[in-house]
């Protein structure tokens, strides 16, 4: 897929989603990597009363080559939130990629010596932790490494993952260093664990039940944030058990105001339970966002200006003058139909021209009625 370099470029007759609701038709400058305000000189683009989204952010991906940095352009993520990615040569390796998503890593995830990740393929013996001064030096030698936050592996009572006070360690340690930490939680106990840490971010949903409302409060008071991804959970359990507690659990995080971010788990890897396809899953994310019961702008929220603020990315997540020009042209209305998202016109990545992926015949990872394919 080839991008174009970064050009002055001015859409005209554009509607722009600010957060809340779409503008009247306006003009959006795109100079250089930046959006501009000056459109003298400029290449212009008559939008012709399309909309322009900022650039989307997907909460939870893992990467294992600069195709998927590559493939999450193609589709409008301009900015991907990497989740577990290593070794630490290939992280540095994908920091040299230029034009495509941008992203950041908490590279080698915290395990405990028995849980489910220490049986994935390739995982190294030095992502285990079994006490809290295990914690204390994983965080010392991602910090190292050069991360952009802290992620630790939390599993059910008895499921051979890491005690309730390492992972309170890895918390406190990583905020010694002033980073941000995200605890996997894919049951209800592990939830449970999770939240007790005192992590800043929970990444998905139980498989197994609801959340606890005891959980939901103590995540509300602590301003604790929530990546759900129901993408992935629901391919977890497609074809084995209802998945409507999935979307149970947003709808309780939602109503007692628990921030939610769109993340999907997007992956390659062998062994993984579920293959998630980089940059399409987030678009099916966002509706199934709507289907837990957010509104189409606060979905679109959870995939551009709240991401940026979470997790400090201070030059992105909105459409104003000197941010990055991380940039979506779409056809149709997303505040009336999230599905608009999928009707890309154009996309630009830190003011790069990016070719929208057109697989009218492939499998996003969903069939067309909702159920998992691969």
């Amino acid at each position: 897929m080839a991008t174009t370099s970064a050009a002055k470029t001015a859409l005209t007759n554009v509607r722009v989603f600010d957060g809340r609701e779409l503008s009247a038709p306006c003009t959006v400058v795109i100079d250089g990597g930046v959006i501009g305000t000056d459109a003298r000189g400029a290449q212009e683009l008559d939008a012709d009363g399309a909309v322009v989204l900022p650039g989307l952010i997907d909460s939870h991906v893992h990467l294992h080559d600069s195709r998927a940095l590559e493939q999450l352009a193609s589709y409008g993520v301009t900015t991907g939130l990497d989740m577990g990615a290593g070794p630490a040569e290939l992280v540095a390796t994908l920091r040299k990629v230029t034009g495509y998503a941008d992203f950041r890593t908490a590279g080698l995830p915290a395990i405990g010596p028995d849980g489910a990740h220490s049986r994935f393929p390739g995982m190294p013996p030095e992502a285990i932790i079994r006490t809290p001064q295990d914690a204390r030096n994983h965080v010392a030698a991602r910090v190292a490494e050069g991360v952009d936050y802290i992620k630790g592996i939390a599993e059910a009572p008895g499921d051979g993952g890491p005690s309730g006070e390492s992972l309170r360690t890895l918390v406190t340690a990583a905020r010694a260093h002033g980073m941000k930490t995200v605890i996997h939680a894919a049951s209800v106990g592990a939830f449970t664990i999770a939240v007790d840490s005192g992590a800043d971010f929970i990444t998905h949903v139980p498989n197994d039940g609801v959340i606890a409302e005891t959980d939901v409060a103590k995540m509300a008071a602590a301003g604790q944030i929530a990546i759900p991804t129901i993408t992935m959970m629901e391919g977890v359990l497609a074809g084995k058990a209802p998945t409507t507690h999935l979307f149970k659990s947003v709808a309780n995080l939602h109503h007692a105001h628990v921030n939610v971010l769109a993340g999907t788990d997007a992956n390659t890897l062998p062994g993984i339970p579920f293959a998630v396809q980089h940059g399409e899953s987030l678009h099916h994310e966002l509706e199934r966002l709507v289907q837990a019961g957010l509104s189409p702008a606060e979905a679109l929220r959870a995939a551009t200006i709240l991401p940026a603020r979470a997790f400090g990315l201070t030059d992105r997540g909105a459409v104003e003058p000197g941010l990055r020009a991380d940039l979506l042209l779409i056809d149709g209305d997303p505040l009336a139909d999230i599905t608009a998202t999928r009707k890309i016109r154009n996309i630009w990545c830190g003011g790069h021209a990016i070719a929208p992926a057109r697989h009218p015949n492939r499998c996003d990872g969903f069939g067309a009625d909702g159920v998992p394919c691969r």
